[in-house]
């Protein structure tokens, strides 16, 4: 879901459509655009989406207080209860319109980018650890603890071969994809920008894919897409598709 092309007055006349407020001329002019227009049923599809996720939180903050006042007044006759529960759906309306007014539908497109991030990363599948080569010891018992998800200990020993070899693009990248899963993006970034230095890094497509995920995690998305472009792994194509759209 891309959310960040999308104007606050495109956004308001999508709403009216789908609250049903748009007549006549204006509904006519909208559902043509809706037919011709490509990419448009998406955005409407997606503040559909956004809308729906308002609704629903506001709905489950305002339920244990519903609750509450029906219970205080179990006692009372029954247009007493009809009276409660409609002041509170006025409240829930009315909570949710200042939450639009407000400006939270930004916030939740904000927050796009890393469910996008969520939704398309894992962390690289390591090398295999046949420990076969006594010489690459070090790197491959390194790399046994990241394969087991203890990224912090597989750094502390990679960083020690890092030191050693600055520019030797496999340590850089996997220290890199390390930090990453362990969610310390920033740090990621510099050492996958050392890895993509070597265009013939066998690796260096999934570095260039890792890189762009840790930019969308960022925000920063242009460096996100410019990464995206360079690789040629099919979900980097379908992550620049969707960051166009």
């Amino acid at each position: 879901m891309n959310l960040n092309n999308i104007s606050q007055k495109e956004f308001e006349r999508i709403e009216a459509y789908l609250n049903g407020l748009l007549l006549d001329d204006d509904l006519t002019a909208f559902e043509n655009i809706l037919k011709k227009e490509d990419g448009f049923k998406a955005k409407v599809e997606d503040i559909k989406t956004v809308l729906t996720g308002i609704e629903t939180q506001v709905l489950k903050e305002q339920l244990d207080i519903f609750h509450k006042d029906i219970e205080q007044t179990s006692n009372d006759n029954v247009s007493t209860d009809i009276k409660v529960r409609t002041l509170h759906w006025k409240k829930i309306a009315v909570a949710a319109a200042l939450i639009i007014a407000a400006g939270s539908f930004w916030l939740i497109s904000g927050d796009s980018n890393e469910r996008l991030y969520s939704q398309y990363f894992t962390p690289d599948p390591g090398l295999p650890t046949t420990m076969s080569s006594t010489n690459n010891y070090e790197f491959y018992d390194a790399m046994v603890n990241y394969k087991q998800g203890d990224y912090k200990t597989a750094i502390s020993k990679w960083e020690v071969l890092q030191k050693a070899k600055p520019n030797n693009d496999t340590i850089n990248y996997f220290i890199g994809v390390a930090h990453l899963a362990n969610k310390n993006e920033e740090t990621a970034i510099s050492f996958l920008e050392n890895s993509i230095k070597n265009d013939e890094f066998p690796l260096v497509n999934d570095a260039y894919y890792y890189l762009g995920l840790a930019y969308l995690k960022e925000g920063n998305l242009e460096k996100a897409k410019a990464n995206f472009k360079h690789s040629n792994i099919d979900n980097s194509k379908a992550l620049l598709s969707k960051l166009n759209d």
